[in-house]
């Protein structure tokens, strides 16, 4: 699912918290009924020319914590943003501890390049190198791989933080999760 943002707004230069209300109101509007598995959706910023970090904490920060926050499947992430839009999410993310997924796109909807913008704690970072590493994977897949003292328990909790984020896909496969990396993959741009 493709969301062109600047046809949304209706205009190339997003600012302000009213403005980034109005919009998030009509991103939840838009939502369709869930998924079965994980899918993207593309906050596309292809043809915004400038974003304010106020715009940014109304909309697409509070749509991404709407969607996640309630377990769906949908997984927002933003695309095609300029350097601009990148570092006005950064001035967003980093003071409040938080991370948001970044990505390029090519005419196909395929993703090119994935970065999550902000910082994550050097525990959850080693967790989400090593599932963009291994791929679809496990906690106890984990804790098999980085031997040590770490349980399973702890794993969990650090895969399912990152799916909160909104950074990893998860899906429930019976009793257990498998976790996968959101890269190379491909939106209908429905």
């Amino acid at each position: 699912m493709n969301f062109d943002i600047a046809s949304l707004a209706g205009t190339t230069i997003l600012s302000g918290a009213p403005s980034g209300r109005d919009l998030y109101a009509k991103l939840i509007a838009l939502l369709p009924d869930e998924p079965e598995g994980p899918e993207l959706i593309l906050l596309n910023f292809g043809d915004v020319a400038v974003a304010t970090a106020s715009f940014l904490r109304e909309s697409v920060l509070a749509f991404r914590t709407f969607v996640r926050g309630r377990k769906s499947n949908f997984y927002p992430v933003v695309t095609n943003a300029s350097a601009s839009v990148i570092d006005e999410i950064f001035e967003v993310v980093h003071p409040r501890g938080d991370v948001l997924m970044t990505c390029a796109t090519d005419q196909d909807g395929l993703l090119l390049r994935c970065r999550p913008i902000g910082k994550l704690d050097p525990m959850q970072q080693l967790t989400f190198d090593l599932v963009n590493s291994y791929g679809a994977t496990s906690a106890s897949k984990l804790m098999e791989i980085e031997t040590g003292a770490v349980k399973a328990t702890a794993w969990n909790n650090r895969l399912a933080s990152l799916s909160n984020l909104g950074l990893i896909f998860e899906q429930s496969r019976g009793r257990a999760k498998i976790y996968r990396p959101i890269r190379s993959e491909v939106c209908d741009g429905g």
